[in-house]
C-alpha cells in the first residue's frame, strides 16, 4: 500500500496526498468551517476532521465525498480529537471548555467533563492506560481525568495563567509532557496505575524565547495513512 497523507486548514478543503509523488489524488469539501485537525481511526477506514463545532467522519478508500457521521454537541471550535486503541469510542476538546467522549455508533455524545475554570481547551491525550484523559487549557492548567469515576483527579499548573497548546503522553505510561504558549515544555514522572492520584514527579521547564501561538479554533492538520 503507497502511503497516503491527509491534509487540511482554513480553505474548507481536506486533501488526499500522494506521498511519494506529491499529487493531490482525492479533494474534500468541508463548506461549514475551517479545519482544526485530524485524525485516522485505528483500523485506518475512516478519517475524523474536526471544525467549528463539529466533527465529521469521512471514508478513506471511497468516491464519496460527503461524511459518513456529523458529531454534534460542542458549542464553540473543536481543538483536538482521538480515538480509543480498538476504534470504540472517539474523545474530543473544545474551546467551549469542555471534553466528550462519542460513540461512534450515533452522532451524540455520550459523556462530558467541563473543568471549574471554564477556560477553553487547547489540548487532550488519551493515557495508554485507555482509562484516563488528559487536558490542557487557556488558563495554564493541566488536568488527568479519571473516565471510571468521570472526576478530574489531578491539577497541574506548571506557569499560572499560561496557556497550554499541547498535552501527550508517552506509550509506555511513564512521562506526561505539556507545551506552553511561553515556549517551554514541562516534563512529569507519572505513577503506576495503582497510584493514580499520586503525580508527584517533579516538573522540568525546557526552551525559551517568546510564545507562539494565540487562542482560537482553526489552525489545519495532517496525517499519514
Amino acid at each position: 500500500m503507497s502511503v497516503i497523507l491527509a491534509t487540511a486548514g482554513y480553505d474548507h478543503k481536506i486533501k488526499f496526498w500522494e506521498a511519494p509523488s506529491g499529487i493531490c489524488s482525492r479533494t474534500l469539501r468541508y463548506p461549514d468551517s475551517q479545519v482544526n485537525c485530524l485524525e485516522i481511526t485505528p483500523d485506518k477506514k475512516f478519517l475524523a476532521a474536526a471544525g467549528n463545532p463539529h466533527v465529521r467522519l469521512f471514508e478513506i478508500n471511497s468516491s464519496n465525498h460527503n461524511p459518513l457521521l456529523s458529531c454534534e454537541g460542542h458549542t464553540s471550535s473543536v481543538t483536538g480529537l482521538g480515538f480509543q486503541r480498538e476504534g470504540r469510542w472517539m474523545y474530543t476538546s473544545s474551546e467551549d471548555g469542555t471534553l466528550k467522549i462519542w460513540d461512534l455508533r450515533s452522532p451524540g455524545y455520550q459523556r462530558s467533563f467541563k473543568a471549574p475554570n471554564n477556560a477553553p481547551v487547547n489540548s487532550v491525550a488519551l493515557h495508554p492506560n485507555q482509562a484516563e484523559l488528559v487536558s490542557g487549557d487557556n488558563k495554564g492548567t493541566v488536568r488527568v481525568w479519571d473516565l471510571g469515576s468521570s472526576q478530574c483527579i489531578k491539577e497541574l499548573v506548571p506557569d499560572p495563567d499560561i496557556p497550554i497548546r499541547s498535552v501527550s503522553v508517552g506509550e509506555d505510561g511513564r512521562h506526561l509532557v505539556a507545551a506552553s504558549q511561553n515556549a517551554e515544555v514541562f516534563v512529569w514522572n507519572l505513577p503506576g496505575r495503582s497510584n493514580s492520584n499520586g503525580y508527584n514527579g517533579a516538573v522540568g521547564g525546557m526552551g525559551s524565547g517568546g510564545g507562539g501561538g494565540g487562542s482560537g479554533g482553526g489552525g489545519g492538520g495532517g496525517v499519514e495513512i
